[in-house]
């Protein structure tokens, strides 16, 4: 624990009590952000829409979080993540108010856009935090816990959400999960703080600094590494999570809609395992980042070459290990912020984290949008004869990710070479990844003789 120039200090208990507030306002920010998701085939029937037309409700959420991120990052660097925080929960609130009383697709689209607006302000707040009120060796495992306890939005929206939704209806439902942002705002206000030193502010760089500053940004390889990580391993996830996943299982592949929601419970469970291995093993490979993030993109393409290549519908068994895949792709993206950390100076870590943070939900917003379309054109064309959610149409649709990820994985490859080009210009050379297996192997023999011989000279227990 460290002390602050004349005030609080770091990694005390009010570091975790600011970071439990913003964590909270990020969890509600999941939840704002994927209730639609639960929501389509009851907004399919109250709106009267296609599916690409169901499909711009998110895209256009998804739109403006994408297009509001750099603005976002560069905000919170010059105004502070409080500031940042309180006023997307404000915006949600707003938002979810205005869908829980439209009639009209303009009026749900609306909300949505105010969703999405509130939604891009918080979780690269929320990482702004952790350096100043935490020490780094830290930081990789607390990116992963806010991640991890932020993703527990999702189980608020498929489990709580849809209960009011299936028995009272939409308007309770949305307004319920608009006084959640309420209370939100409220913490937030109450107990966030920029910085452990107690005063006024300093100064905010003017504006053409911090034009410079997201030049900066940009140039560095190790930021472009981070965005196409996200970019990568992100979007299948949340494309499955915001709006197909359910109509996918409950319409496509028959299953219960109670069953349904168990699993994408169960990619909030897995991510929430996952994220802490992730964090510490990143923490002792800082070197073999980008090896993992290559061997999850590959997982999450055999997982979906699996389900949709299997004859008829597919078995539970293999459904759950696709979500399982899917939710590792998650903790997996987090690393993305690792490299906007360790490739930046850290007054331009919110531009950084924003820069980076694009990348996911561009791939999301493309690939929501194309399996919209390909749906829709395969009605009209008449080629699909199980109708607009049947199975082969969805394997069809879906299908359009193999795309999106051969074009991440090419930029990660391209932007892994040149960043490694620039660490080997000053020194670092990466090991290969049979030292570090050897080195891994290594380590934890030397700690199994060390437990051992710890037990070994512990007195034996008294009769």
């Amino acid at each position: 624990m460290h002390a602050g120039r004349d005030g609080w200090s770091t990694g005390g208990r009010r570091a975790w009590f600011i970071w439990g507030a913003a964590v909270f306002a990020y969890l509600v920010a999941v939840t704002q952000r994927t209730t639609f998701g639960v929501a389509g085939l009851a907004a399919t029937e109250r709106f009267d829409v296609s599916a690409s037309i169901l499909a711009m409700f998110t895209v256009v959420q998804i739109l403006v979080y994408a297009l509001l991120q750099v603005p976002v990052g560069v905000l919170v660097d010059r105004f502070g993540p409080r500031a940042m925080i309180v006023s997307g929960a404000f915006l949600m609130a707003c938002g979810q108010l205005m869908l829980a009383t439209a009639d009209t697709v303009s009026e749900g689209v609306a909300g949505r856009l105010l969703v999405g607006a509130g939604d891009a302000t918080t979780f690269v707040s929320a990482l702004r935090l952790l350096p100043v009120w935490f020490i780094p060796r830290r930081i990789p495992v607390m990116t992963q816990f806010t991640g991890m306890v932020g993703q527990l939005g999702q189980i608020v929206s498929v489990v709580p959400f849809a209960v009011v939704l299936r028995f009272f209806g939409w308007g309770p439902a949305f307004t319920s999960a608009a006084a959640l942002s309420v209370v939100a705002f409220a913490v937030s206000l109450a107990v966030i703080r920029d910085s452990p030193i107690r005063g006024p502010r300093p100064a905010s760089p003017s504006w053409r600094q911090t034009g410079e500053s997201l030049q900066a940004v940009w140039r560095e390889p190790g930021t472009k590494l981070g965005l196409w990580t996200h970019f990568t391993t992100q979007f299948s996830g949340t494309v499955f999570v915001l709006i197909w996943g359910y109509p996918y299982l409950v319409s496509a592949e028959g299953v219960r809609p109670a069953m349904a929601s168990a699993l994408l419970t169960l990619f909030v469970v897995v991510g929430m395992v996952v994220g802490p291995l992730m964090g510490v093993w990143v923490g002792r490979h800082p070197l073999r980042r980008s090896t993992m993030v290559m061997a999850v993109a590959g997982l999450i393409a055999a997982a979906w070459a699996s389900v949709l290549f299997y004859p008829g519908p597919a078995p539970l068994w293999l459904l759950i290990l696709l979500i399982m895949a899917l939710a590792i792709g998650g903790p997996t993206s987090m690393i993305a912020f690792d490299f906007a950390r360790t490739f930046n100076r850290p007054h331009h870590l919110g531009t950084a984290t924003g820069v980076v943070n694009v990348g996911g939900f561009l791939a999301s917003l493309i690939t929501m949008y194309l399996i919209g379309l390909i749906l829709d054109l395969l009605v009209v064309t008449g080629y699909s004869t199980d109708g607009l959610y049947g199975l082969a149409s969805f394997r069809i649709a879906l299908a359009v990710q193999f795309i999106v990820l051969a074009v991440g994985i090419t930029g990660l490859l391209v932007m892994r070479k040149r960043t490694r080009g620039q660490l080997a210009r000053t020194g670092v050379v990466v090991p290969p990844l049979r030292v570090v297996v050897e080195r891994e192997r290594r380590r934890r023999q030397s700690a199994r003789q060390l437990k051992n011989r710890r037990r070994r000279r512990s007195p034996p227990p008294h009769p």
